[in-house]
């Protein structure tokens, strides 16, 4: 058990793609985790299969680190907003942060939204400024926009009097004298800082047992763990243990296994005591922001308020012609039992049942948290399909309101006036414009969540694949009225069969295929988007007519545009209200949520 005196719980907190993961990994390897011959993967804390993919971090992760007699508990977090629940109960279990701060990018939507959050729980920041060694690095300016930062967000005369340090996570230093003549050669004085401005953590040793769950780890042989940061007491092995759950009941259990998290893994301890993070094991039925307490003391700690969903979608029973070909996991009850098991762990994520047992509402914070859940469930064998992203509406005072979020797109000068264009006809309306280095400009909006669905590929195609897109919730305003999404409609297939170049040909003069040829397709399906606004119904099985006439050429190769592959992303931001996404374990498949063409006309003229 370790001296509470001697524990410092720190989270690293930053916007997405600012080094997070990166500096960790050279912490833990400066420390001496690792032996000198380990063959450690970069971004060693990505653990998950999507998160090396991706190259982002989604769930938040423990490690720890011993420096000089001290040790220190990290949680790296994720810096996308999707995944702001993930921030915000790691910040449970810390006291204080490094707020990462990229050199040339400098303050983001995210680094915004992740500082309030650590001001609102009075942490005591770090802020360190990383990537200082890329070209067009501007540190000094940076500092001065954190500092502003902090001003705008109420930051106290203390927290203003934060110590700052100049970082390459990548390269393995950091120094409080920057010199890019002179770089440093290790981590020492980052490690130095947390050890003596991170205050200990503030817990009472000598009180009864109590231990909020800040996050719930899994293990096929133990089952739940429980993770934590003790509050004040101890725990040993085998101890008997109240668990004040979240609806106010009290049940019994015991502790069968303790782990203290050791670098990149968790190692068995008989004891720990007030201020560690622990993860507790025994308890089968545990859920993230329940309380586990002596059992003469049974009292519950508040959890923080999670910040609720914007987007909601609805999961369904695959009812496609090709329902059945690729999942191991296809009926409704499969789906409710996977749903419901994600709540278990994904606290920013809700799922309601619907009047029919074949459909589910899941709300979300963003397109992303989503799709990273239909892309586990694909992965470990389901098939469903899903309706398009829609945005959840509030009544305030008796006003239907709608979420609203701060956009920043940095792009290259001369794509301004496109860009700006395109964001107020969503009914997007700017608050800054300010230029940064290489010729490129700023450009700050307000805008409605649902402007933002569909957005991030008309900006890459409007600017050439030059802009950097970045949104962050900002509130609820009034709603602001309708407005066009989508600017082209779709080519539909005509008929079930396989595709056929001849039929492909014919049918790429009207737009954009997201087929080739010898793919399965049917009726309704969507195998292109049109050029014009309305939908077309194309015949992609097409074969050419055999004649005895032939003529010179004609029997030439037909050329085909190659066709443009469509993310799970893409697809979701592509499909409007009446159209729905095939899921499966090896296709995604858009469709008409109405096959045949001549219900769908009746459809129409009915609405």
């Amino acid at each position: 058990m370790t001296d509470r005196k001697n524990i410092r719980n720190i989270a690293i907190i930053a916007h997405v793609d600012h080094g997070k993961t990166t500096l960790v990994d050279a912490m833990l390897k400066q420390s001496g985790i690792f032996r000198e011959n380990e063959q450690v993967d970069e971004r060693a804390m990505d653990s998950n299969d999507l998160e090396r993919e991706r190259g982002i971090t989604i769930l938040a992760k423990n490690t720890s680190l011993w420096y000089n007699g001290v040790k220190i508990n990290i949680i790296d977090t994720p810096g996308h907003a999707d995944f702001g629940g993930e921030v915000e109960r790691g910040l449970e279990m810390v006291d204080g942060v490094l707020l990462l701060v990229d050199a040339f990018e400098g303050c983001m939507p995210q680094t915004r939204f992740v500082l309030s959050k650590a001001f609102a729980m009075n942490l005591k920041p770090i802020i360190v400024v990383n990537k200082v060694d890329r070209p067009n690095a501007r540190p000094y300016e940076v500092v001065d926009e954190v500092l502003d930062l902090f001003i705008d967000l109420g930051a106290t005369e203390e927290q203003l009097d934060t110590p700052v340090i100049y970082a390459s996570g990548r390269d393995g230093w950091a120094t409080a004298e920057y010199n890019p003549e002179q770089p440093n050669k290790d981590l020492k004085e980052l490690f130095e800082l947390i050890v003596n401005e991170i205050p200990c953590p503030d817990c009472e040793e000598d009180k009864p047992f109590q231990m909020l769950v800040s996050n719930i780890d899994y293990d096929e042989y133990t089952g739940r763990i429980a993770v934590g940061k003790i509050q004040r007491g101890k725990i040993t092995t085998g101890m008997p243990l109240s668990i004040c759950r979240s609806d106010g009941k009290v049940t019994r259990s015991k502790a069968t296994k303790l782990y203290m998290f050791e670098g990149l893994g968790k190692t068995v301890v008989e004891e720990a005591g007030a201020g560690d993070v622990v993860a507790i094991s025994g308890i089968t039925d545990i859920n993230i922001g329940e309380t586990i307490c002596d059992t003469e003391y049974p009292e519950a700690l508040p959890f923080v308020k999670i910040d609720d969903p914007v987007l909601s979608m609805t999961f369904s029973v695959n009812d496609s012609p090709f329902a059945g070909r690729d999942g191991k996991f296809v009926t409704s009850r499969h789906l409710r039992e996977r749903l419901f098991r994600e709540l278990d762990s994904n606290i920013a994520l809700r799922v309601s049942e619907t009047d029919s047992t074949e459909s589910f509402v899941v709300s979300g914070r963003g397109e992303l948290h989503l799709s990273v859940l239909i892309e586990n469930m694909r992965r470990e064998g389901y098939e469903f399909q899903v309706s398009n992203p829609v945005v959840i509406y509030k009544q305030i005072d008796g006003v239907k309101c709608e979420p609203v979020e701060r956009l920043t797109i940095d792009v290259p000068e001369e794509y301004t006036g496109t860009v700006m264009d395109g964001v107020i006809k969503r009914m997007g309306q700017m608050v800054n414009m300010s230029p940064t280095a290489q010729n490129y400009t700023r450009l700050e909006f307000l805008i409605p969540s649902r402007g933002l669905i569909g957005y991030r590929s008309e900006l890459l195609t409007a600017t050439k694949g030059t802009g950097v897109l970045n949104s962050i919730l900002e509130g609820y305003e009034p709603y602001k009225g309708e407005f066009q999404t989508r600017s082209r409609g779709t080519l539909i297939a005509w008929e079930n069969g396989v595709s056929i170049t001849y039929g492909l040909f014919n049918a790429q003069e009207r737009g954009t295929l997201f087929i080739g040829p010898g793919v399965d397709v049917y009726e309704g399906m969507i195998v292109g988007e049109n050029a014009r606004l309305e939908d077309i119904v194309v015949n992609v099985c097409k074969k050419k007519h055999v004649t005895n006439t032939r003529a010179s050429g004609s029997d030439d190769a037909l050329k085909l545009v190659p066709p443009k592959d469509m993310s799970l992303e893409q697809c979701l931001e592509f499909i409007s209200d009446d159209e729905l996404l095939e899921v499966t374990p090896k296709h995604l498949r858009m469709r008409k949520k109405i096959l045949k063409a001549d219900l769908r006309a009746k459809a129409r003229n009915r609405a």
